[in-house]
């Protein structure tokens, strides 16, 4: 049973906050008007997968469609520009405030459900298994090729997993773990509006992702939290795969196969995410400012 955007988007938030809402704390939540809301609420009601402001049985069978199955975590690399603190740990494992960074992200995708999670690892790679304890589910995938290679050769690890998948940096701090949920409608990049900016960026058009750059005076900060759905994931798999093959693959970074050498193989959207939601952080003085022990 396929459902519009606007569907979707009530739906799941009647299914994430288990309602009832009033129409207005709907509008106010979704960004939708108040007639839009109305009028989406009354066709749910018809289909019988909303009744009383709660989502149904019949709601919850017609979001099923859109479960994100698994979640694919890139974590092999080295972090140089955190050293030196990574001379000994990987970036990932790095704590702040006594929780490591990737932790923040896998509470997110347990608190969502997603409990398929495989990690390629590379730099320190017998370090990871300390996170088998808290995450006894992980699957770990070790890649021998990391420090040779971009994290293209970290994307060929996962590629037989890449539909209905988040396919994820592990080196980002997620402070709203509400950005990673149970359902996504279509394929997405998540991104933070952002001013002038010497970051990597996407380029967006209606909505759509159209590219990634080096900067912007306005638009999206790219953070590496992306969804692809069944087509799209097949496609990414294939097509990541042709990108390392081709001369010069290996140093490539894996967004290039669907951002860039097979672009119109895809229609990307991209999920806007308010600012503060997640921070990469990049360099050991940015390290330092969210961790005072670290001076």
């Amino acid at each position: 049973m396929l459902l519009s955007k606007k569907q979707f988007d009530l739906l799941a938030l009647l299914e994430r906050r288990k309602g009832p809402f009033t129409q207005r704390e709907l509008a106010k939540a979704l960004g939708f008007s108040l007639g839009t809301v109305n009028q989406t609420a009354a066709a749910l009601g018809q289909r019988g997968l909303l009744r009383d402001g709660r989502i149904t049985e019949a709601g919850l069978a017609a979001l099923e469609p859109y479960r994100v199955k698994r979640a694919l975590i890139l974590a092999a690399g080295f972090g140089s520009r955190l050293v030196p603190v990574t001379l000994t740990t990987p970036k990932p494992l790095v704590t702040i405030h006594g929780r490591r960074i990737i932790d923040s992200l896998l509470d997110a995708l347990l608190d969502a459900g997603i409990r398929e999670i495989h990690m390629v690892r590379g730099y320190l790679a017998g370090q990871f298994d300390q996170l088998l304890e808290k995450y006894p589910m992980i699957h770990f995938l070790d890649n021998p090729a990391y420090n040779e290679t971009n994290n293209i050769s970290s994307a060929m690890c996962v590629r037989s997993w890449m539909e209905n998948a988040y396919l994820c940096d592990a080196d980002l701090l997620i402070h709203d773990p509400g950005i990673i949920t149970r359902y996504q409608y279509q394929t997405n990049y998540i991104g933070i509006p952002v001013g002038q900016t010497d970051d990597w960026c996407l380029s967006v058009k209606n909505g759509l992702v159209t590219g990634m750059q080096l900067g912007s005076s306005g638009g999206y900060l790219m953070h590496d939290i992306t969804y692809w759905d069944a087509k799209d994931g097949a496609q990414l798999a294939r097509d990541v795969a042709a990108l390392y093959e081709m001369p010069g693959g290996s140093q490539r970074f894996w967004d290039e196969a669907p951002l860039g050498h097979f672009r119109a193989n895809y229609r990307i959207a991209v999920r806007p995410c308010a600012p503060g939601s997640v921070t990469e952080i990049d360099t050991y003085r940015e390290l330092q400012a969210l961790d005072s022990s670290y001076k």
